[in-house]
């Protein structure tokens, strides 16, 4: 008889156990806001490289397709195999764990999404190890992280997009530089052409989309809306901002920028100021020549 009650009894329990485990499996998610999980890729390596490229000027992200979303803010997607990339709308992409043969391929499928591409894309090339011992940051020439989140990958990849966008135009800027020059010695002769207005003009135009671009679209010193979510690796960011000189080549960039902007201003109001001279020499030439003949008439025709 207490067999019996012992069997029944321990059958009810298996069925209540049961019952509970389905409610709990139709139950949403109670993980509280804030409390993310950070899920790892490349699980079975210890070092991946990560290959950043300045594409374009704009990659239209909208139009991505026959991609799986690893995660947002920045965007990353899977690439190849068994890699991934980090896609920005400014026209930068960073590929980690990809050989050759994918990046190839997936570099081919961005294509037709990326506006204006650059004929020689700005590139950087990092290798990426784990080191659970040491803290996370640059050393000779390697970033150095705990283990490879999703997380810390969008991280080192939006430093690695803003370290060559800062490359691309420092060495844009170099080349401006070098136009703007000859342009500031013209003022010494007076032998200036409105072909050199133009260019100056142009000049100018190229500084006010620099300038739109690292601050308006790329937006150099601003932190990453993913430390908003994860604040834990905020200290990781400012390592590696720190490490890669982001603020520091920003604030050059933006010295360079003032001055090719009040050099080409400078220059301009000169030309401007020598064309008035001219008219009002003009004028003044005209005038003269009207008294001439004035006198002319008076004198022998009077």
């Amino acid at each position: 008889m207490l067999s019996k009650f012992a069997g029944e009894g321990m059958i009810a329990y298996l069925a209540s156990t049961y019952v509970f485990k389905q409610v709990l499996a139709t139950q949403p998610d109670r993980t509280p806001l804030g409390a993310t999980m950070q899920k790892t890729v490349f699980n079975d390596r210890d070092t991946v490289r990560a290959y950043a490229l300045f594409l374009g000027e704009e990659i239209d992200l909208k139009n991505l397709e026959n991609c799986h979303t690893l995660a947002t803010l920045p965007l990353m997607v899977n690439a190849g195999e068994y890699g991934c990339a980090v896609l920005l709308d400014y026209g930068v992409v960073v590929l980690f764990g990809l050989d050759l043969a994918e990046k190839e391929a997936f570099l081919t499928k961005l294509s037709p999404i990326i506006s204006d591409s650059f004929a020689k894309p700005e590139t950087e090339e990092v290798e990426v190890q784990i080191n659970m011992t040491a803290s996370e940051r640059v050393k000779e020439g390697k970033i150095f992280l705990h283990e490879f989140t999703i997380e810390r990958l969008q991280i080192v990849a939006d430093i690695l997009a803003k370290s060559i966008v800062l490359s691309h135009y420092e060495t844009s800027l170099d080349s401006v530089f070098d136009q703007i020059e000859p342009f500031a010695a013209s003022l010494q002769r007076e032998n200036r052409s409105r072909r050199q207005s133009r260019e100056l003009l142009r000049q100018l135009g190229t500084t006010l989309l620099v300038q739109h671009k690292i601050v308006g679209r790329v937006e150099i010193i601003d932190k990453p809306e993913l430390l908003w979510e994860s604040p834990q690796l905020e200290h990781l960011y400012e390592r590696l901002e720190d490490e890669y000189e982001i603020r520091e080549r920003h604030s050059a960039l933006e010295r360079k920028l003032e001055l090719i902007s009040q050099t080409a201003q400078t220059v301009l109001e000169f030309m401007q100021h020598s064309s008035s001279l001219r008219v009002e020499w003009y004028v003044v030439v005209l005038i003269v020549v009207e008294i001439l003949l004035s006198l002319y008439e008076i004198v022998f025709k009077g």
